[in-house]
């Protein structure tokens, strides 16, 4: 029988209960432990796929091509393994299931009810990703007192009924706020959110405390009384610089040893944090500054290019520099010029999007790099870019452009994928997931992963147009990847540049701490290198 922690939040939203699920998960597979993470988002949308950036953040996709949360993304860089569609679950998912099953006669005529059938459908999904593993963290998303997550709330309520109490522990995390005109911490939102716990019929075994400054024991004892849990219970999750410190300070208090007695786990192995420290102390070693700008549209939200800020933390610390990501936003280019708002950069990164705002800044930024010997790294949507920039200002196209971005244009550099052609629905349908890249030898791609053949994961509708693909070779833009079953463009690279790489999938997305992506690790050396 595997393990559960049901991880809840309160009082606010984006305390980091999805890092403080990934922390643990970082420390129990260190000590030997199959783990694994599931997110229950009380959203209705099926997936993230068709949710705004501005609201959402990043769309995660995971190698069996789900659209996920985000935090699927922290999951996986902690715990350094690759999840699938049944590592998210949502309010959408688990209605369209029962909904299906109802159709189907699969209830035989039973009145389809909230509880049992809603509660049992996400109970299977925890259940699901429990095989084969010791331990399976499931976080709770939103805070104790939404609508919409009282089924998940309810679910995990009954679900120590089904595995044994002994088997479950419910971690809930929630904020400590600090009152600058009283000049003290307050427990009292915490007291509320754990009193709405215990309502819902969930009493806490541990209770992890956000809050800028150290709990004194007064502070630890108040919440440990009013909680109704052990002293030693109340763990202290101060802000850190790097979320990559937060394992180390919950360490610092043996969260996990906590963790694992309450659950009965006995015989793990010592915990082997030698990559983790390795990476920290590299981190903190840094001298060194280099800056890239990221030019998007999307720019105003941290969470929006989440993953690729992370990659390239990840490569810069691999090239013993800190890198500083100058944000760019596309239509600033377009209306102030590259010059105004990209000068004194070392690198030009154009991430993945979609539509046509912001799209001739992105090309602009792109020339700025290819003309100035700037090292540039294109995104999926940064790949077309660079396409586009090379087809009107080195072939001479000058009507090239994005079929994406204008349908009837004469010269389509970029097109819809040909099994594309008759898609209606938006959900779910895109070229999704982890598919083989074939590298050609000698490039820097190549050079950069050191293999001939490498899987990376994709999102995307349009792809580069064969019919130019002779006419960029000849002009010096080289095909450096192809997916060779259906002959698809999956790099380009300039050959006379210090680095200029478009690549047509996200490579953001299998970046980790200590496994920086190859790609980005070149990239940021080329920008050092500048």
């Amino acid at each position: 029988m595997a393990k559960f922690v049901f991880v809840t939040g309160g009082v606010v939203s984006s305390l980091g209960k999805g890092i403080t699920a990934a922390s643990l998960g970082a420390l129990l597979k260190r000590r030997g432990l199959k783990v694994s993470i599931i997110k229950l988002d009380p959203y209705i949308n099926v997936d993230a796929g068709t949710m705004n950036p501005f609201q959402h953040g990043e769309v995660f996709v995971t190698d069996d091509g789900a659209e996920t949360d985000l935090d699927l993304g922290h999951y996986e860089r902690f715990i350094d393994e690759s999840l699938s569609g049944a590592n998210n679950v949502t309010t959408g998912k688990i209605y369209s299931s029962v909904i299906r099953k109802e159709r189907e006669g699969l209830y035989l005529g039973a009145t389809v009810q909230v509880i049992p059938h809603i509660t049992n459908e996400i109970q299977e999904r925890v259940l699901k990703v429990a095989e084969n593993r010791d331990v399976v963290i499931a976080e709770i998303g939103g805070t104790v007192g939404d609508i919409e997550g009282l089924p998940f709330l309810e679910s995990i309520r009954q679900f120590a009924g089904r595995v044994g109490r002994e088997n479950v522990l419910y971690c809930h995390v929630t904020l400590i706020p600090y009152i600058g005109a009283a000049g003290e911490l307050k427990t009292k939102p915490t007291q509320h959110s754990v009193n709405e716990l215990r309502r819902i019929g969930i009493q806490p075994d541990v209770i992890v405390c956000r809050s800028q400054y150290p709990l004194d024991r007064d502070i630890r004892d108040k919440i440990a009384l009013f909680c109704n849990v052990p002293k030693d219970s109340v763990v202290e999750a101060l802000d850190a610089d790097s979320i990559y410190k937060v394992p180390m300070e919950l360490l610092r208090q043996r969260f996990d040893e906590l963790v694992l007695r309450k659950l009965g786990v006995e015989g793990y192995g010592p915990l082997d944090l030698t990559d983790w420290n390795a990476f920290l102390d590299a981190s903190a070693s840094v001298q060194r500054e280099v800056e890239i700008a990221m030019v998007g549209k999307y720019t105003g939200l941290k969470d929006a290019y989440l993953s690729v800020v992370e990659a390239l933390g990840h490569a810069g610390t691999a090239n013993g520099v800190r890198v500083k990501v100058r944000s760019v936003e596309a239509e600033d280019v377009e209306e102030k010029g590259p010059e105004a708002v990209l000068a004194g950069v070392s690198g030009i990164l154009v991430p993945g999007g979609f539509g046509s705002r912001g799209f001739e800044g992105k090309i602009m930024a792109a020339s700025y790099a290819r003309t100035n010997g700037i090292p540039y790294l294109g995104l999926c949507l940064g790949m077309h870019v660079a396409a586009v920039e090379f087809a009107r200002n080195v072939l001479g196209i000058a009507a090239a452009h994005s079929s994406e971005m204008d349908p009837g244009t004469p010269n389509p550099v970029i097109h819809l994928m040909e099994e594309q052609r008759n898609v209606s629905r938006l959900g779910g349908t895109m070229r999704l997931g982890a598919y083989p890249c074939r590298l050609t030898p000698g490039t820097r791609a190549q050079g950069a992963y050191g293999a001939e053949t490498v899987m990376e994961r994709h999102r995307h509708r349009y792809e580069f147009n064969n019919d130019y693909r002779k006419r960029f070779a000849e002009a010096g833009m080289t095909v450096a990847g192809i997916y060779e079953e259906k002959d698809l463009v999956e790099i380009l690279e300039l050959r006379d540049h210090p680095w200029y790489v478009g690549v047509q999938f996200h490579p953001e997305f299998l970046s980790r701490p200590t496994k920086p992506h190859p790609l980005f690790k070149g990239f940021v050396a080329a920008a050092l290198g500048r």
